[in-house]
């Protein structure tokens, strides 16, 4: 009977929350993994992405968006941040990748005003349609998360450790 390998991937230390922080707080836009309502295959749309004024995820989202249904009807998705550097190989470069519940937010809900002053601050070419009706502000609540921070260097992330 052959062994059971062990987890290759470590729990979180300090150095791994500090970059897991850095890689929320660093981007603009993610990867985003939803299931399409009508069929209940995989979907992955590029999405912009910051943190709001808690903290937490965010993204903005048109209804005309195919995963704008994807999320309503399923809010479990993932979210992935990082990006390649320069040089050198693609998949040595630190990425995060988050498991998210999705939970719209009302625009007559109080801290709508707050959560939009922050996003244009962010992402200031969203003055352009954030008003829009058919955008909403979706927060991207994470459940768990998995850091690859580069050759033999894999962390598993509770909510706390990137908070």
């Amino acid at each position: 009977m052959p062994y059971p390998r062990p987890d290759p991937v470590q729990p979180a230390d300090d150095t791994a929350r500090t970059l897991a922080r850095g890689l929320l707080k660093d981007a603009t836009h993610a990867a985003l993994a939803w299931t399409d309502p009508a069929s209940g295959a995989p979907g992955i749309s590029r999405i912009a992405f910051g943190l709001g004024p808690d903290g937490g995820p965010l993204t903005l989202i048109s209804a005309l968006a195919p995963h704008r249904a994807a999320l309503a009807a399923h809010p479990a998705a993932a979210v992935m941040v990082g990006e390649p550097g320069e040089k050198g190989d693609p998949l040595t470069h630190p990425r995060l990748m988050l498991r998210v519940n999705a939970a719209f937010l009302d625009r007559t809900a109080p801290e709508h005003g707050a959560i939009r002053s922050h996003w244009l601050q962010q992402h200031p070419t969203a003055k352009l349609y954030v008003d829009f009706p058919d955008f909403s502000f979706v927060r991207l609540a994470p459940v768990s998360a998995l850091l690859n921070g580069g050759f033999a260097r894999a962390f598993h992330l509770t909510p706390a450790d990137l908070a």
